[in-house]
């Protein structure tokens, strides 16, 4: 365990397995030879996304979305900027969403908006962690991996100040370090 934790949320092993299963529940909601656009949301849903969609037994297609709203700071701004948009056009598209968190859900609900305006023929949010403790928008994942208290969690593409992406596991991140 890595010296800035104080405790293991999730084993790379427990992960693996429920990515499994989330991608056998997205494979159920699309017939079969249907096209999907996964946008991954840069940087935090990179390691999920990368073995997500390697699990998926569909047309896919990806597309990545940078956005920020919290800078290097430990809670949302609230402002959602978009950083890097995507290239794809979404008209007609089945479109996932793929986060790693959702947390006050404030982000989600603005790319949800913005998203619908290009007109997919579907819109689904696929988050590996919601935390609906601390969500302030009214926003709720289509695909979830697991519902996780209000603590800081990092690893498995989370982070504190850019560090702890590289993590295998999703640890609680001492107070201490962010405090």
């Amino acid at each position: 365990m890595h010296p800035d934790l104080e405790s293991i949320l999730f084993t790379k092993e427990q992960l693996q397995t429920r990515i499994k299963e989330l991608a056998r529940t997205i494979e159920k909601d699309y017939e079969a030879g249907e096209e999907v656009v996964m946008i991954c949301i840069l940087r935090g849903a990179s390691v999920f996304f990368c073995d997500l969609v390697r699990e998926l037994n569909l047309d896919v297609r990806f597309e990545f979305m940078s956005v920020s709203s919290y800078g290097s700071g430990t809670t949302s701004s609230g402002e959602v900027r978009i950083i890097k948009d995507i290239n794809l056009p979404l008209c007609g598209k089945n479109v996932i969403i793929v986060e790693d968190i959702i947390d006050s859900g404030n982000t989600l609900a603005y790319l949800k908006r913005l998203l619908s305006q290009r007109s997919p023929k579907s819109l689904r949010i696929c988050a590996l962690l919601d935390k609906p403790s601390r969500r302030k928008a009214e926003i709720e994942g289509d695909y979830t991996g697991f519902t996780v208290e209000d603590q800081f969690l990092v690893g498995y593409g989370l982070d504190y100040a850019e560090k702890y992406r590289n993590l295998q596991e999703i640890g609680v991140l001492k107070r201490e370090i962010y405090m």
